[in-house]
């Protein structure tokens, strides 16, 4: 039984690793499976970083990973990783043309994909969505049922791609980021448009982050009665972290059992080589490292946290700094606390499809 660890007097201020684990250390604690673990949502990018990740990866029992790498580095990343890593059409976010990469280019892109074996095109539709196409001139540019969408999906199906799409955010952004609603609608308004897409476009379907609606396991359990081709992921590390373990155990496990097949393991692990170094960075998430030990950090934790909470008994603190408690509550909370972690011990069976079998039989490969 893989009992979660207590948590120290002193907690730390290092947003991968409050707890002072020794991550290396802590691989080893995880049982041998006797199967490979599928990842069906990171987003891998730069070879430094990368040789950094494949060894944790493999070191979490994760042997076959799904990657949302920018077209230009596949050859590189395939030539130094070969069949572990697998790659998710993505447009080109670098483009100061916007109107052009998420239109005609992304087309382009998306057969480039494919010829070089991609199965999967994906489709991001959190509700920034409409900020970056405001900030673009056309709120309605990257609109899940708008008219470049569409002609991709047509694509998608054409060549027998399966879609992954990002729909809607965590209830604690839309309570603090949201606000305005006649800007951004509610969240149930967000799953409208995929709605739509579901039923126009039968192929298999994605939807990543439990759906965008952990905290809400009867609203997801009615789309997927609605929609069969529909399946989750289990990514964003910290949302899952924080969500899934305030349900009941037997209401997460029934939900597991009854759509076993469905849900896919995930993690959202980035990976950049700008987490390799400080100094000025060009995102959010290149700010979470600045060396190859707080890259380390930043990597492991990911796995260890959902390993965790999927396989563990018991409860400790997050390892992992979840600013959303503070944006909530700044009283009670400050940017660097955690939610509890909280372990769901999932019967062997059901992890072993959770883990590896639901991905194998969708996206037909083995570990």
């Amino acid at each position: 039984m893989l009992s979660l660890p207590v948590a120290p007097t002193a907690l730390r201020h290092d947003p991968s690793n409050r707890l002072g684990l020794d991550y290396a250390n802590e691989a080893p604690r995880f049982p041998k499976l006797g199967y490979g673990i599928i990842d069906v949502h990171t987003h891998i990018n730069g070879l430094e970083a990368s040789a950094i990740w494949r060894p944790i990866a493999q070191s979490f029992g994760i042997t076959r990973t799904f990657s949302m790498s920018r077209l230009e580095d596949i050859p590189a990343l395939r030539a130094q990783h070969g069949a572990a890593l697998e790659f998710i059409a993505v447009p080109d976010w670098t483009t100061k043309d916007r109107h052009f990469a998420h239109g005609p280019g992304y087309l382009a892109r998306i057969e480039q994909y494919h010829e070089l074996g991609t199965r999967i095109v994906k489709f991001w539709n959190a509700p920034r969505f409409i900020d970056f196409g405001i900030e673009s001139g056309d709120p309605s540019l990257l609109a899940l049922d708008g008219a470049l969408r569409v002609e991709q999906m047509k694509l998608a199906e054409r060549l027998g791609m399966i879609c992954m799409t990002h729909v809607a955010d965590p209830n604690t952004w839309f309570a603090a980021k949201y606000t305005d609603t006649a800007r951004y609608g509610r969240k149930h308004d967000h799953y409208i448009p995929l709605r739509r897409a579901l039923d126009r476009f039968t192929m298999p379907w994605i939807a990543a982050h439990m759906g965008g609606f952990p905290e809400d396991l009867t609203f997801l359990d009615g789309l997927l009665e609605a929609h069969p081709n529909l399946h989750l992921d289990t990514s964003a590390t910290k949302w899952m972290v924080r969500e899934l373990p305030r349900h009941p155990r037997s209401e997460v496990i029934g939900f597991l059992q009854k759509w076993r097949g469905r849900i896919m393991f995930g993690t959202d692990t980035v990976t950049t080589d700008e987490h390799l170094h400080a100094g000025a960075k060009s995102s959010e998430m290149a700010v979470k490292a600045t060396s190859h030990e707080s890259a380390f950090d930043l990597y492991a934790s990911r796995y260890w946290a959902l390993r965790m909470m999927w396989e563990g008994t018991g409860e400790v603190t997050s390892p992992i700094a979840d600013p959303d408690l503070h944006m909530i509550d700044p009283v009670q909370f400050t940017v660097h606390d955690g939610p509890l972690l909280r372990g769901l011990d999932l019967p062997a069976d059901l992890l072993r499809v959770l883990y590896h079998d639901a991905a194998a039989k969708l996206l037909q490969v083995d570990s």
